[in-house]
C-alpha cells in the first residue's frame, strides 16, 4: 500500500522535467517548460510588463519599441530594481543590417563634485545612500536613442500602458513585495521616499495595489515633449532643485550635456558559440575573460557533480575580477586595454595561473595595451530583431532620495567610483562610474541565437558564464540553463579600491551536493550561505532555420516568458 508521501513523490517525478544535459545531479530540474512562438517573444520579471511588451509587438512595434514599453512598465511595477532615475545598457540585433549594436546609456558624475569633497566610509569608499553617490540618470536618453534608431511606433503609444498602470495601480507580486519590505527599512527616512513608495506609511505587501501618479506625470511629459523634458525641461529642473535642497551637486549643465554612446560590442568565442558583451565602463568583458580561460579546460568531462568543475569556474572568476578591479573604468578618462584583456593569448596565459587550491590573494594580469538590484529583459519581434536590455538604480531603490511629485528616485552609481588618485576608476567631474549592469548576447556562425542576462551586481559576469557553460558544455535548453544551481563568489578586489586578501567567500545554491561542498572546502574555499544573491535570468532565443522564437524566465523572479 502506498503512503501519502510516496504518492506525492511519484506525482513530483511525473510532473517535474529533469534537466536534460546534467544527469550527474539528479536533484536538478527545470521549473517550467521553454515557451515557443512565431511572431514575438518577451521575457521579463513582471507578468504585466511582459503583456505590455507583447501588445506593442502585436500593434506592429519593433523589438525596441516593446523593450522601451517593458522598461517603462517595470519602472512602475518593479521600482525596487529600476526606474528613470537610473541607467541602462542594451545590445540590439538588427535584422536588416544583420549586425549587433551596443548602447551605453550610463550617466556621468556631477561637474561640481571632486574626490576631495567626499567624506569616505571607513573602508575608503563613497557613502552609498548619499548625494555623493548620485550620477546623471541615463535611462530616458537611452530610450530615445534606441527609439530614434530602431523604433517605429510613437513614444506616446509606447508609454501609454505604463502611464495607465501607474495612475490606476496594480497589485504587487511576491518577490518584488519582499524586496520592497526590506528596502523600507533602509530608505524609509530618505527625502521623498515614504510619500512615494510607502503608501499608508508601509511597503505594499504581495497582492496589495500600488499607485504612482507622480511617475505617470513624468511619463506623460516624456510622451508629449520627448527626452528634452528630462534633460532640458521640467523634470531636469525639478531634479536640480531637489539636489540643491538636499546637499547634492547637480546643475542643469550636467543634464543638458548628457548623452548616451553607441559602442562596438566585444566578443569571445566558446566551443562554436560567440558571447557578446559591451566594453567598459561596464563589467561585461569579465565574462569574456572567464570564457577565454575556461575554453582551455574540459568542463563537460569534469561534470557539474565534481568539485573540480566548480573550482575551475570560481578560480577563473577570481582572475578576471582582479583585472576588473585594476583596469575597468570610463574609457574617456582611462586607457582600458580591452583588446588585450579579451584576447585568446591572454586567456591562455591566465589559464596557466589557475591552481588546484583556492587563491587567497591575486595580482591583476598584464594584458598589454592594443551590490545591487537590477531588472533585465529580452525581446524579439517577427522581423528578426532582438533586444537584450538591462536597467537599474543600483542598490534597489538607488540612493533612496525620491524627487517628489515625479515618482522616481535617484540612482547611486557614483558609489562605485574609486577615491584613490591614480586609479583608473578615480572619481572625476563628468566621468562615468564603473558599472555592474551588463546585457549579453550569443551568436552562432554569425547568426543571432540568444539574448539573455543575469541580474545582480557582481553576480552578473559569473552568471553569464554559468549560463553559457550550461548551454554549450552540457546541452541544456534555454529554461534549464537558467534554472540550474549556480555559485556566487564575492570578496574579490573591487574597482572601488578594496582588495581581496582571504580568497573571498563562496556561496553555492541548493542542488549542489554536500560532497562537492566538502571537497571545495578541502581546496581552501570559504563557504557561506547567501540567500537571494544568485541573480535572476531571462532569455529569448531565435532558431535560425525555422525562425521559431523561444523564451525562458527563471523562478528566482516574479515574471515569465510569453509569445504570440
Amino acid at each position: 500500500m502506498r503512503t501519502r508521501g510516496t504518492i506525492l513523490l511519484l506525482a513530483l517525478m511525473l510532473t517535474v522535467p529533469m534537466v536534460a544535459g546534467d544527469r550527474d545531479e539528479g536533484s536538478m530540474f527545470a521549473t517550467r517548460s521553454v515557451v515557443h512562438a512565431r511572431n514575438g517573444m518577451v521575457a521579463a520579471s513582471h507578468p504585466l510588463a511582459v503583456q505590455i511588451g507583447l501588445d506593442v509587438l502585436k500593434d506592429g512595434g519593433t523589438a525596441v519599441d516593446a523593450a522601451i514599453a517593458v522598461n517603462a512598465a517595470l519602472g512602475f511595477l518593479e521600482p525596487v530594481a529600476c526606474g528613470i532615475g537610473g541607467d541602462l545598457f542594451a545590445l540590439v540585433w538588427d535584422a536588416e543590417s544583420e549586425k549587433l549594436y551596443g548602447l551605453n546609456g550610463s550617466g556621468r558624475s556631477p561637474l561640481a563634485l571632486t574626490a576631495d569633497m567626499v567624506p569616505p566610509e571607513p573602508d575608503g569608499t563613497i557613502p552609498v545612500y548619499s548625494p555623493y553617490a548620485w550620477s546623471v540618470p541615463g535611462t530616458v536618453d537611452g530610450w530615445f536613442e534606441l527609439h530614434g534608431r530602431f523604433g517605429k511606433l510613437p513614444m506616446a503609444r509606447i508609454l501609454a500602458p505604463a502611464i495607465q498602470a501607474a495612475e490606476e495601480g496594480e497589485p504587487v507580486p511576491q518577490v518584488i513585495a519582499a524586496a520592497w519590505g526590506r528596502s523600507a527599512r533602509v530608505f524609509g527616512d530618505k527625502p521623498g521616499f515614504a510619500s512615494t513608495f510607502l503608501p499608508g506609511g508601509k511597503a505594499p505587501k504581495a497582492g496589495e495595489i500600488f499607485r504612482n501618479p507622480g511617475l505617470a506625470r513624468s511619463y506623460r511629459l516624456l510622451a508629449e515633449k520627448g527626452r528634452d523634458a528630462f534633460y532640458k525641461g521640467e523634470i531636469g529642473r525639478a531634479v536640480v532643485a531637489f539636489s540643491e535642497k538636499h546637499g547634492g551637486f547637480f546643475s542643469m549643465k550636467d543634464f543638458t550635456s548628457h548623452r548616451s554612446e553607441w559602442v562596438e560590442p566585444v566578443s569571445a568565442g566558446y566551443r562554436g558559440a560567440t558571447l557578446w558583451e559591451l566594453p567598459p565602463n561596464g563589467q561585461g568583458i569579465a565574462a569574456l575573460e572567464m570564457v577565454n580561460i575556461l575554453k582551455h579546460f574540459d568542463l563537460a568531462a569534469m561534470g557539474r557533480g565534481s568539485a573540480e568543475f566548480w573550482h575551475t569556474l570560481i578560480e577563473a572568476k577570481k582572475l578576471a575580477y582582479e583585472d576588473r578591479a585594476r583596469y575597468y573604468a570610463d574609457p574617456d578618462f582611462a586607457d582600458v586595454p580591452v583588446e588585450g584583456l579579451v584576447s585568446e593569448s591572454y586567456g591562455r596565459t591566465q589559464a596557466k595561473r589557475l591552481g588546484d587550491r583556492a587563491a587567497r590573494t591575486l595580482a591583476a594580469g598584464e594584458p598589454g595595451l592594443s551590490r545591487g538590484d537590477t531588472t533585465y529583459f529580452a525581446v524579439a519581434d517577427r522581423f528578426g530583431n532582438m533586444v537584450s536590455l538591462i536597467q537599474s538604480n543600483y542598490t534597489g531603490f538607488g540612493s533612496g532620495y525620491v524627487v517628489e511629485g515625479y515618482g522616481f528616485g535617484l540612482q547611486d552609481r557614483g558609489a562605485l567610483f574609486n577615491l584613490k588618485p591614480g586609479t583608473a576608476n578615480f572619481l572625476e567631474p563628468g566621468k562615468r562610474p564603473f558599472h555592474t549592469i551588463i546585457p549579453a548576447f550569443i551568436t552562432r556562425e554569425g547568426k543571432p541565437w540568444i539574448a539573455f542576462g543575469v541580474m545582480g551586481g557582481d553576480m552578473q559576469p559569473q552568471g553569464h558564464v554559468q549560463v553559457l557553460v550550461n548551454l554549450v558544455d552540457f546541452g541544456m535548453n534555454l529554461q534549464e540553463a537558467g534554472d540550474a544551481p549556480r555559485f556566487y563568489h564575492t570578496g574579490s578586489s573591487e574597482p572601488t579600491g578594496t582588495t581581496m586578501t582571504t580568497g573571498g567567500m563562496l556561496s553555492l545554491e541548493s542542488g549542489i551536493s554536500d560532497l562537492v561542498r566538502r571537497d571545495l572546502v578541502k581546496k581552501g574555499h570559504r563557504l557561506v550561505h547567501t540567500l537571494g544573491r544568485y541573480g535572476g535570468y531571462q532569455a529569448v532565443a531565435l532558431d535560425p532555420v525555422t525562425g521559431v522564437l523561444s523564451g525562458a524566465s527563471e523562478s528566482r523572479k516574479d515574471g515569465h516568458a510569453a509569445g504570440y
